[in-house]
């Protein structure tokens, strides 16, 4: 899956990963629509993962059939991303 923000920024995630009970689709908070400096219109939770792999001011989510790296794992980040295993740089 690879998510793709109206900054241009991108970041990819297994589709498993996207399936977990605590990974979410942000819209709004305390009822009222997120405003633009936390994410607006939608942003990705993943709490399971580090941060970059949460995107921010989502445009597309897009399912693929292969892995496409996203903006920070083309730059030498971790394509896995996981904090409790030290998992920060590929």
């Amino acid at each position: 899956m690879l998510c793709s923000s109206y900054d241009d920024y991108t970041t990819n995630l297994p589709l498993d990963a996207c399936a977990d009970d605590d990974v979410l689709l942000v819209h709004s908070w305390n009822g009222k629509p997120l405003t633009r400096d936390h994410g607006a219109p939608v942003r990705m939770l993943i709490p399971k993962r580090y941060a970059w792999k949460g995107a921010k001011w989502i445009k597309t989510i897009s399912f693929l059939d292969r892995d496409e790296k996203g903006f920070w794992e083309v730059r030498g980040y971790s394509n896995s991303a996981f904090p409790w295993e030290n998992d920060r740089y590929g």
